[in-house]
């Protein structure tokens, strides 16, 4: 990956995409099919997950597809992106902790410390899991959990990761950002008032896309209900792996000036909303209506836009479907009218040449965006700063736009003067 775009994370998916590209050719299906095994194996586990918490059969195909509804776990599913690795070796790991396997879960542990650094962050969150999980639920004594044979177990696991982190530094000198990487600024340690900025992000991040119908269903079932929720020991487990596997990753975000990304949760968010279900069944008269609501409410979370400036994280949600054959479509626009897409301005993740996202063969490459340029390619699935919004607003007027549903794309010109 070039220096001045990489975020040192390990190159697991890239060495996959590469694998099946050399076999089966360089084409976008080709990346796609890459997914599936994955993909395959994460509805096995997240099966296999939910059967450890409810036996009846109907009742499993119900909170399969209300955890399939959470709009950053759909997106998952028809993205190339690591995430979809990461929870199959999660679930993996969980699972074959909660069933006792321990060789499938080395196995699952073992890979999942060298997807990403999230993913390492998360092998941390299940051995914090699995040593309160039998201190809190299962009663035995710190002593006899942690243990050198659990010490060597987890080391063991994570070998690899200790093995890429290494070579990184030894041969890159530097492990996420170095002086001239795009990335600098947001790894600088947060001060009390931006520690209370990522508080009230994190807040917004669980509740977005619709899960706030999840959290408020839990938050009134636990007014209703609170002793008799706890009293139930797979509550409190589900209760236990939504926090722990993400305490890292949260302690990490919240004294940092990186961005809280919506995706990072994905695992806590599964958690809860399998919790709700099981609260759903456990206490609830009118299950049905109920239902219905939480999962159109999680449904409906992918139509949710935030008026610019906000950031809408259009990568976590599958309203931002119908950019894709919109850009195309804007892009053939530009082609018939002689503008050439090599002098149009345009923002992160378009600014690139058009194979990297369509494998279409076309080198051509729109530029980043300054101010300057003729004309523009916008979508309100960019994430724009206010200067560069105001930019758009004063000194451009619109050429051409297309909209399908919620996303729009416009072609802007430079007014004259």
């Amino acid at each position: 990956m070039p220096i001045s775009f990489d975020p040192g994370h390990p190159p697991f998916l890239g060495t996959i995409l590469a694998l099946f590209w050399h076999i089966f050719g360089h084409e976008l299906w080709v990346s796609h099919f890459a997914m599936i095994p994955f993909t395959i194996g994460f509805f096995i586990q997240l099966h296999k997950f939910i059967a450890y918490f409810i036996k009846e059969i109907k009742l499993q195909f119900f909170a399969f597809f209300l955890v399939l509804a959470d709009p950053s776990l759909s997106t998952c599913l028809v993205l190339v992106n690591i995430e979809i690795i990461t929870l199959f070796f999660f679930f993996l790991s969980v699972n074959s902790l909660l069933y006792e396997q321990k060789k499938i879960q080395f196995i699952g542990l073992f890979f999942l410390s060298i997807v990403s650094f999230r993913s390492m962050m998360l092998f941390a969150g299940i051995c914090l899991f699995e040593v309160l999980y039998r201190k809190l639920l299962q009663k035995e004594a710190l002593k006899k959990i942690i243990t050198l044979k659990f010490i060597v177990y987890y080391l063991a696991a994570s070998l690899p990761a200790f093995i890429y982190v290494g070579w990184r530094f030894l041969e890159k000198g530097w492990l996420q950002t170095h002086t001239n990487s795009p990335w600098k600024s947001l790894w600088h340690f947060a001060d009390f008032n931006y520690f209370v900025r990522n508080s009230m992000v994190l807040i917004w991040r669980y509740v977005d896309f619709g899960r706030i119908f999840i959290i408020l269903f839990i938050i009134i079932s636990f007014i209703i209900y609170g002793k008799k929720i706890i009293a139930n020991a797979k509550n409190k487990l589900l209760l236990l792996l939504a926090i722990s596997s993400v305490i890292f990753i949260i302690s990490t975000i919240l004294i940092v000036t990186n961005t809280v990304g919506i995706r990072y949760f994905i695992t806590s968010y599964i958690c809860l909303n399998l919790f709700a279900f099981l609260l759903l069944i456990q206490f609830y008269k009118h299950k049905k209506l109920v239902f219905s609501i939480l999962f159109f409410g999680l449904l409906i979370g992918n139509l949710w836009i935030y008026p610019a400036p906000i950031s809408t994280a259009f990568r976590a949600t599958l309203g931002h479907v119908p950019y894709h054959s919109m850009r195309l479509e804007a892009i053939d626009y530009l082609n018939k009218n002689n503008i050439d897409v090599e002098s149009v301005a345009s923002f992160f993740p378009n600014y690139t040449t058009l194979d990297l996202i369509d494998f279409s063969g076309d080198q051509r490459s729109f530029l980043k965006f300054t101010g300057v340029e003729k004309y523009v390619f916008y979508s309100n699935i960019y994430n724009l700063t206010e200067e560069e919004l105001k930019s758009l607003h004063n000194n451009y007027t619109i050429l051409k736009e297309f909209n399908n549903f919620n996303i729009t794309i416009k072609i802007y010109i430079l007014k004259v003067k």
